[in-house]
């Protein structure tokens, strides 16, 4: 870990001034800094201006409507995590987040714009400058992938795909989106927001049916996930009516899996579904976990998951 660099602090007290700030040459956006100051400190970025997001209250609170439930980007994931008021998925992923400390700092919005990580990108100035930087930060190799010209580092928040399976909306200064919109599969550039815009909200339409969420990782805390897996299952006289899925830590951005409309009509199939999540997660060597791990973990992940919303249990086929 090195000093932090030099930054000017703001504390803008409406939106518009926060994207104003935000939108200048080398600032960044800060709400709990639970992801950025620990990058900042292994010298990934030398911003130029923080724009604390703390005093906008416009980022805060859980409301309801008629149409849907909508959730502050500064609502802390400790908040999301005691509210009974969220879907299961949701509050599951916000309870395995880190640790109980930093749990009362991180937002959800900060969550989901967590930035992507790898091995290679992860580390000390002294040790990435060993090996002449990487794709994603001062380099031009992928060192994942080295024949490419695309890195490869995962997107690792847990929150996204508990909100893609429940098929959230993000609310942002300047739009509102499908939350899958907000990614793009560039572990360098995964964010798809302009210059200054800000996420504001999530708004989570009425659930169909239960929803869940699960994670592998090195350790029972604190780790972030080597493979997640949200869903959101509804049965119908025990035949699937509605079933979504969506993956974390695989990739370089959330995914909703392709191809599930293939179960609907049918009993839960655990086997099939884990078949299924093999083929479309994709990771690569961007833990000290192998990645063929990383997604068998993410099928038995799935597997198990199906099996605890629709019957109750881990039971398998």
């Amino acid at each position: 870990m090195i000093a932090l660099p030099a930054f000017r602090l703001m504390h803008p007290t409406t939106l518009a001034e926060a994207a104003r700030l935000a939108a200048e040459p080398d600032a960044r956006l800060i709400a709990g800094g639970t992801g950025l100051l620990p990058n900042l400190r292994l010298g990934l970025g030398k911003p130029r201006t923080l724009v604390s997001l703390d005093r906008l209250e416009e980022l805060r609170g859980i409301s309801h409507s008629n149409s849907h439930l909508r959730i502050g980007a500064g609502v802390t994931l400790e908040q999301l995590s005691r509210s009974e008021d969220i879907p299961d998925a949701l509050r599951e992923a916000a309870k395995l987040v880190a640790a109980p400390g930093h749990r009362t700092a991180a937002t959800l919005g900060g969550n989901l714009c967590l930035d992507t990580r790898c091995v290679y990108y992860n580390q000390s100035e002294h040790w990435r400058r060993s090996n002449n930087y990487c794709l994603k930060y001062g380099g031009d190799t992928c060192h994942v992938a080295p024949q490419g010209k695309k890195c490869r580092a995962a997107f690792s928040g847990d929150l996204a795909p508990a909100l893609l399976a429940l098929e959230a909306q993000v609310e942002t200064t300047a739009r509102v989106i499908p939350l899958e919109e907000l990614y793009r599969d560039d572990g360098a550039a995964h964010l798809a927001l302009a210059a200054g815009e800000i996420v504001v909200a999530v708004r989570i339409p009425a659930p169909k049916g239960r929803s869940g969420y699960a994670k592998a990782r090195g350790r029972g805390a604190i780790d972030y996930p080597l493979a997640g897996v949200a869903m959101a299952l509804a049965l119908r006289d025990g035949c699937v009516e509605h079933l979504c899925v969506a993956l974390t830590g695989t990739n370089s951005r959330p995914f909703v899996l392709n191809g599930t409309e293939a179960f609907i009509g049918g009993k839960p199939d655990q086997a099939a579904l884990g078949k299924l999540v093999q083929k479309q997660a994709g990771p690569v060597r961007t833990t000290v976990i192998a990645a063929d791990y990383r997604r068998q973990a993410a099928a038995i992940l799935a597997r198990r998951l199906l099996g605890r919303l629709s019957q109750g249990d881990e039971s398998w086929t």
